[in-house]
Formats: structure tokens, C-alpha cells, sequence
């Protein structure tokens, strides 16, 4: 594992997953849940569903990545597990319905600190996103969060969901860098792991002061917030 001080010199790129480290994704589907459960009707915690459905995509990205053949969209892999997650809920619900959930995702906001983090960090370095979001939602997301990416990756260009090892050796090549000369930045452990098995740095956004699992791959970096990597960083 490398220090900040290492880190400050040979870092080239700052990638960024996005939905959950750059935008705020658990509060942003509670406050979208909150409105359309009550007019369901339906008396369990919103927040709690918005978990189950974003736990459950996961788990069907995992597979899809697994079996090992043509990439499903994410948003193919959402309508899948909003529906599976509202038929194990009993909630009663229209295909429309489905699709509307999914389609909030592009419309998320960032974390407070976001903004002003990574425009601290873009002085000194190229900024990316590297997500598992389809090439058409991530373009949308652009005007909703608003920073200014020097580029952004969408996975479906390596025909896998992160963290297979494709993902993050095709964003390197596209930024014409090593993959150690990346720093890549997540919320979610499973990023961090697959970043660092792929060769790259990676910095843990432990927002939720969870501990971090006893792999062989671990973060270079773990900080608390954004505002701490471009503490360390910029």
C-alpha cells in the first residue's frame, strides 16, 4: 500500500465510481421511495426497501457479470430487481411504474462536499468516472450533479460489471495511463477490491465507519468524506 505523499506523486487520474461515491444514492431513492410506497399503500420503512433494491441489483449484476455473456444494461439489471424486490414485498405495481423508479437513478444528486472536493482534486489531476451505469444515463446525470468529469466511463464498453479485473484495465487504457498511475476512489469495498486487484491505488470513502474486510487487496487510503481525499490528495 502506498501513502499520500507516494500517492501525490505518481497519481495521473482520480477515477470515481458514481452511484454511491460521487451522487448520494440511499437518500436520494428514499426520498423518491417515501411518496410512491405511502400511495401504495404499503406500511414498511422506505429506507429499508430502497437497501433491498439496491442489495438486490447488485446481486443480479454479480450474476449477469458471471455468466459470462452478452453485457445486460444496468437498467435492464434495475427494472429486473425493482420488480423482484416489489413482487417478494407484495406491493402491487404497473410495468411503468418499474421503469419510473429506475429511471430517478441519472437524476441524483451529489453528496454535499462533492463539488468542492473534486474541484480541488481536478487542479492537480484528471478526474474520471468509472461506472457501472449505462453510457445514456450517465450522460444525463451530467446536469443533475454537475461536475465537471474530464471523462466518463461507463463499464458496458468492457462487456462487464465492475469489479471484474475488464472494467478497470479498459479505463486505464482510455485514459492512455498504467493502471498504477490511477487512484481509484469508492464507497463500496467490492470497488476498492476489484481496483486494487487490477493493478490501480484505491481510497475507501468509509462514510459509514464500516471496517474493512481482511483481503489481499486493500485500500491505499481510508478517509471519512471526500473532503479528506482532497485533504490528502490536493
Amino acid at each position: 500500500m502506498a501513502g499520500a505523499e507516494e500517492l501525490r506523486r505518481k497519481i495521473k487520474v482520480c477515477m470515481f465510481d458514481q452511484y454511491g461515491t460521487v451522487v448520494d444514492m440511499q437518500t436520494g431513492l428514499w426520498e423518491v421511495a417515501v411518496d410512491f410506497l405511502k400511495a401504495k399503500g404499503w406500511k414498511g420503512n422506505p429506507y429499508e426497501f430502497v437497501t433491498w433494491w439496491r442489495r438486490t441489483h447488485f446481486e443480479n449484476s454479480m450474476i449477469d457479470a458471471l455468466l459470462h455473456r452478452a453485457h445486460m444494461p444496468y437498467r435492464e439489471i434495475g427494472h429486473l430487481s425493482v420488480r423482484q424486490v416489489m413482487e417478494r414485498a407484495r406491493i402491487p405495481h404497473t410495468e411503468e411504474e418499474v421503469r419510473w423508479l429506475v429511471a430517478q437513478i441519472p437524476r441524483l444528486k451529489c453528496f454535499p462536499e462533492v463539488p468542492e472536493a473534486l474541484a480541488r482534486l481536478r487542479a492537480r489531476y484528471r478526474i474520471v468516472v468509472l461506472s457501472n451505469g449505462d453510457p445514456d444515463m450517465l450522460e444525463e446525470a451530467k446536469q443533475h450533479h454537475g461536475v465537471p468529469f474530464d471523462d466518463v466511463i461507463s463499464v458496458a464498453e468492457a462487456n462487464a460489471f465492475k469489479p471484474h479485473r475488464a472494467t478497470y484495465e479498459m479505463a486505464a487504457r482510455r485514459c492512455g495511463v498504467a493502471p498504477d498511475e490511477v487512484l481509484f476512489v469508492a464507497n463500496h469495498e467490492f470497488d476498492c477490491v476489484g481496483a486494487k486487484a487490477a493493478g490501480m491505488h484505491a481510497a475507501f470513502i468509509d462514510r459509514r465507519g464500516r471496517p474493512f474486510a481482511k483481503w489481499p487487496h486493500q485500500p491505499d487510503l481510508l478517509l471519512p468524506s471526500m473532503t479528506a481525499l482532497a485533504d490528502a490528495m490536493a
